[in-house]
């Protein structure tokens, strides 16, 4: 899943693609390089982010996801808002990446049912500009785990399918780094759900603090590093800003295991 920001605000590449030109030429460069999907998004969800209208948001996303679908391309909808869901999937998305699944928006369920759509649910507590004062958990893998149990049957009593959903544990949000690395280690646990399991820890701060590399362009190979334990520990979806070199560092962990299987 590769990501086109459509912000000027976003931790990682903020600013270098509000122009829908540039948004849409970046996207087919992600594909060429191996996205398999492109993940739209006009708001950014970094820590203290300011939120956007709904108006500004559909600015930013329907040209973007008009050129990119244009082309064939799987898009997903990086939004919270059931408007700017609703009008993402006629422009030709599929899926909704929503990373507020902890609110009880029925209304997006009810969106996702009626067109059919995919829905990433995602674990946060609050939201972007307060979900760092909420990163307290007794056991974040169980609470996490406790959260896509509950959303999971919200979901189906709303009539959306279990084959419609994918499940992101949300590294980063309401997390610390001892949190984010307690879910790593324990993604085989969030299989339980029969759900593909979405990771999104591309250039993130954690990574910054355990290597100590300030710059979120310079967390390349930490990402790589959290992309491979994701593929080895049967995780399907990897959302990344870096493309070419994820695929090629997943395609060598699918290798490696295949000769595993074969002996």
């Amino acid at each position: 899943m590769g990501v086109v920001n459509v912000t000027p605000d976003s931790f990682s590449d903020g600013g270098r693609f509000v122009d829908p030109k540039a948004a849409v030429e970046h996207g087919l460069a992600l594909a060429a390089e191996g996205a398999d999907i492109l993940d739209v998004g006009g708001e950014s969800t970094r820590p203290g982010a300011e939120p956007v209208s709904e108006a500004e948001e559909l600015r930013r996303v329907l040209p973007v996801i008009e050129g990119l679908a244009q082309a064939g391309i799987p898009i997903s909808a990086d939004t919270t808002k059931p408007g700017v869901a609703r009008r993402a999937l006629e422009a030709g998305a599929a899926i909704v990446n929503d990373i507020a699944g902890n609110r009880k928006e029925r209304s997006m369920w009810k969106l996702i049912r009626e067109q059919n759509a995919g829905y990433v649910l995602m674990h946060m507590k609050g939201t972007p500009q307060s979900m760092q004062s909420h990163a307290q958990y007794a056991s974040v893998v169980e609470d996490v785990n406790a959260f896509f149990e509950e959303r999971l049957r919200s979901l189906q009593e709303e009539g959306v399918r279990p084959e419609q959903v994918a499940l992101d544990v949300g590294i980063g949000f309401a997390k610390t780094a001892e949190h984010n690395l307690q879910l790593l280690a324990a993604l085989p646990k969030f299989k339980k759900w029969n759900r593909p399991i979405v990771l999104g820890a591309s250039r993130k701060s954690f990574i910054g603090q355990i290597t100590g590399t300030a710059e979120a362009s310079e967390r390349l190979p930490g990402s790589l590093a959290c992309a491979c334990w994701a593929a080895a520990s049967g995780v399907e979806v990897i959302r990344t800003h870096d493309v070419a070199p994820t695929r090629q560092a997943v395609r060598m962990i699918e290798a490696i295991e295949e000769q595993q299987r074969n002996g």
